[in-house]
């Protein structure tokens, strides 16, 4: 598995190149020549941490991610209504 080291600038400039060559191994992203971050896939880094992020976990990792309600529509008809005569 090939590591590739990027600037910040230059993974600015692709990202998609930095999001293809993740596919093959970590990207190390570096600030003034040191590293700094690391890019991998959604792949590795289940392998890594071992389980499945769960779609709050994945959210709540945008930082400018928008605060979203939800109210779930009640089910209706799923269940039987009970005969209480």
């Amino acid at each position: 598995m090939p590591a590739t080291t990027i600037s910040s600038r230059q993974f600015n400039q692709d990202t998609s190149g930095a999001k293809k060559a993740a596919q093959s191994g970590p990207v190390f992203i570096t600030d003034r020549g040191k590293p700094a971050h690391v890019l991998l896939s959604i792949e590795e880094y289940q392998r890594l941490v071992g389980r499945e992020m769960s779609l709050a976990e994945a959210v709540a990792q945008s930082p400018d991610a928008p605060d979203v309600e939800f109210t779930p529509p009640r089910m209706q008809g799923f269940f039987p209504t009970p005969d209480l005569s």
